[in-house]
């Protein structure tokens, strides 16, 4: 063309190239978090015990605004009504007291009993597992081999043994639950906190100077923090039915307290009599083990995004 001048096909590649991208919009990466945030809303199962969970809590906390009957007061004029009847709903017990409120009531201490153990025994063992398994050596071996101590016991009696030597009451069943889950969740903390100790960023964090606390609790915790929750969540079924086990054998709650698995105790006398309404706290305890168990299958899979 004239005057030198070059037809705009002409122009460079690269000139082309980066008018593009200036001109694109700038996009923000998903982290860790937000893309197990994301798988997990997916996952449909996980989804709906999610959402039975929250009904069941939200029901246990809202319940003196819900319009329920007592849970205390009983009649034995209106003892052991079938499922259906008008006015109550879900029955009555053996005392006449109405079911829908005791169940709803009792998911109160039932909830308390079987997550607030596995909470405590969360931040214990957790602190605990990280300690050893970056401390190693001497302190290593004295907080693993006690650990072993109680794992030579199975949990169930070992619950049983410490509920039965503290006494019957809430308190207690919270305290024995708490020394069965330490152990499991030490273990678990102190397997991934020593695969961690050597990496680079932890050799890097060393090298800088920093202390061994500052490496444990920046560095360490939130590598490790992941694994040990998911564990912590799957212990909530099993704390759930060893509360309940400890309440229907008289080492938990004591009556007249609402409580699923003391009404089982209660109820069992009339199970030949009123089968549905006996069956209905275990179909409770059933439910709430069981959506535990698949929500904390979900966040296992969606927080493996390897896979």
């Amino acid at each position: 063309m004239r005057n030198g001048a070059q037809p705009m096909s002409e122009l460079p590649f690269s000139a082309t190239a980066d008018a593009a991208l200036q001109a694109a919009p700038a996009t923000k990466a998903r982290g860790y978090w937000a893309t197990v945030g994301r798988r997990i809303m997916r996952d449909k199962v996980s989804m709906a015990c999610a959402l039975v969970l929250l009904l069941i809590v939200l029901s246990a906390i809202l319940a003196p605004w819900l319009g329920l009957e007592d849970p205390y007061k009983g009649s034995m004029i209106r003892r052991l009504r079938h499922i259906g009847t008008a006015g109550y709903p879900l029955g009555t017990d053996e005392l006449g007291r109405d079911m829908l409120a005791r169940l709803v009531y009792g998911g109160r201490l039932s909830l308390v009993i079987g997550i607030l153990p596995v909470i405590l025994a969360f931040c214990i063992g957790t602190s605990l597992g990280i300690i050893a398994g970056y401390v190693g050596g001497k302190l290593n071996t004295a907080i693993m081999r006690t650990v072993d101590v109680f794992y030579a016991f199975p949990s169930v009696l070992l619950a049983i043994a410490i509920s039965g030597a503290l006494g019957a009451g809430i308190l207690n069943s919270i305290v024995a639950l708490t020394i069965v889950f330490v152990p499991q969740i030490t273990r678990v903390a102190e397997s991934v906190t020593t695969g961690v100790r050597n990496m680079d960023f932890v050799e890097a964090a060393r090298a800088s100077g920093a202390g061994a606390f500052t490496i444990m609790r920046v560095h360490i915790l939130g590598n490790v923090l992941g694994a040990i929750f998911v564990y912590a969540t799957s212990l909530i079924s099993v704390s759930m039915i060893l509360a309940a086990g400890l309440s229907f054998l008289g080492l938990g709650t004591k009556p007249p307290e609402p409580e699923w698995g003391l009404m089982l105790n209660t109820l069992r006398t009339a199970i030949y009599v009123n089968p549905w309404v006996a069956a209905l706290p275990g179909a409770m305890i059933f439910a709430v083990s069981i959506c535990f168990n698949l929500l904390s299958d979900g966040l296992r899979s969606a927080m493996d995004i390897r896979n």
